[in-house]
């Protein structure tokens, strides 16, 4: 079950085991391929050795009986395979130059003459010949030494030949194999329990420091990595450690820098407000003055939303922001953001269409303030960035428990490699709109801390939709 999860996991531990383990099982099958052919060759060797030794015995012994007649020559080969004495693990024949079988330790039915080459070599060459393969008769696997008599005046007249089963060799071979290939199947597990102590001494510390390298760069900045190891993974610890830290140094300062500069933006702009809401009531102002007025005063509005978004950022991101909750009529507090931004979007050509129904919402709780905040935003995001399809749909439903809002534009869409990272602050990606980059994100924190959620997508047909989920209770 060990090896079988190691061979399961992926990355670095399954290229480090694959590799490991192959150059291994390579180099274990060479010694045992090259452990059976020594083995193999060893004890072929003796084998052909010992019956050639037992050839040249009988030969030389038969040389006495050379001197006879053929037929005297040939009963006393008849009566020495009749008394030979390992008949159970040799066979010894004596076959004619013509190639038929004279006599077998066999006895007299032993079988038919035999065709191998080595007989014939030994005819011919005068010297003794090996064989080594099937009997062309049995097609059991044998090995066979035959070594050529001759008669006084120099003829061949026949061949000695000793014939036995390879069997119990090559069990022998077959023995050794097995043996060497389980030793390196235990090699190979070894190898594998080792390299997993070793990975895991390696792997732990590294997903440790991934996942909170992933916590960083998610936003936990500060997060510390503590490691036992004093070596390259310690120092890339240290290394990570050092970095959330100056990141949070420095995120610390921007946050702070963001919510003074906020501070003091206020004053002026509510100053500017106010002065530019009082000159506008001056009936004697010519055409020129009152609408470059009216542009001072949108300009000043939409930097006041700016300053309060950049506010809401850093409550955000100190901790500071707070719900109000308290049980909310939400389709009122819909209905009345759809109307009154509804106007407003159709002095600009586009039309805000609120998809009604009859369904029974119940009263949830909730900061009412903060959620019509979260509603203008995506209106207002809808007109800026899909403002160029000249109509936006806005819905409201019921669904498992939860309140579904829905708003979707008709503009160009999201490009999907940006969808994930929308909602993250300073985010613009490829939009040329104006803005901050931090309204989804403030909008996303307030939906969290209702226990919602928030998505985009792209609607089918083009566009943007946007859903806000928020729990009937919470």
């Amino acid at each position: 079950m060990k090896i079988k999860s190691m061979f399961s996991m992926g990355g670095l531990r399954k290229r480090w085991l694959l590799n490991t383990i192959s150059v291994v099982f390579a180099l274990g099958l060479v010694c045992v391929l090259a452990v059976t052919a020594s083995f193999a060759a060893y004890y072929y060797s003796n084998m052909e050795s010992d019956m050639k030794n037992r050839a040249k015995t009988t030969t030389d012994f038969f040389a006495d009986y050379i001197n006879q007649s053929y037929n005297e020559y040939y009963q006393s080969c008849v009566t020495y395979t009749q008394t030979f004495e390992n008949k159970n693990t040799l066979e010894l024949q004596f076959i004619s130059k013509d190639g038929d079988l004279v006599a077998s330790s066999f006895g007299q039915w032993a079988g038919e003459a035999p065709n191998t080459p080595e007989i014939w070599e030994a005819v011919n060459e005068r010297v003794s010949s090996t064989f080594v393969g099937k009997d062309t008769n049995t097609g059991e696997r044998i090995m066979a030494v035959s070594c050529p008599m001759i008669y006084a005046n120099g003829e061949v007249i026949g061949v000695l030949r000793y014939v036995t089963s390879t069997r119990l060799v090559d069990g022998q071979i077959f023995l050794v194999a097995l043996v060497s290939g389980l030793v390196l199947l235990m090699v190979l597990v070894v190898v594998m329990i080792s390299s997993g102590y070793y990975l895991r001494s390696i792997m732990n510390p590294v997903a440790e420091i991934t996942e909170k390298a992933k916590r960083i760069a998610n936003g936990s900045y500060g997060v510390q990595i503590k490691t036992p190891y004093r070596d390259e993974i310690g120092e890339l610890a240290d290394t990570i450690n050092e970095m959330s830290n100056k990141i949070a140094q420095n995120e610390k300062m921007q946050a702070e820098f963001i919510s003074q500069l906020s501070h003091e933006l206020r004053t002026p702009l509510t100053v500017i407000n106010g002065w530019s809401e009082t000159l506008l009531a001056d009936e004697n102002m010519d055409a020129d003055t009152r609408q470059g007025m009216k542009i001072i005063s949108s300009e000043a509005k939409r930097l006041t939303e700016m300053v309060m978004e950049l506010l809401d950022f850093t409550r955000m991101q100190d901790g500071r922001m707070t719900l109000t909750v308290e049980p909310t009529d939400i389709r009122a507090e819909f209905e009345d953001t759809v109307y009154m931004y509804g106007s407003r979007l159709a002095q600009d050509g586009i039309q805000l269409n609120y998809l009604d129904n009859d369904e029974d919402i119940p009263e949830i709780p909730c900061d009412p303030k903060r959620l019509r905040q979260v509603f203008l935003n995506i209106l207002d995001n809808a007109a800026k960035h899909g403002g160029e399809g000249k109509r936006i749909d806005a819905s409201m439903h019921y669904e498992d428990d939860a309140v579904v809002v829905r708003i979707r534009d008709y503009g160009p869409g999201i490009p999907e490699d940006e969808i994930p990272l929308v909602k993250k602050k300073f985010y613009k990606g490829s939009s040329k709109a104006r803005g901050t980059g931090i309204g989804l994100a403030v909008c996303d924190e307030i939906v969290e801390m209702h226990g919602g959620t928030l998505t985009l997508e792209n609607a089918q047909g083009g566009g943007t939709l946007v859903t806000v989920t928020l729990p009937a209770a919470h």
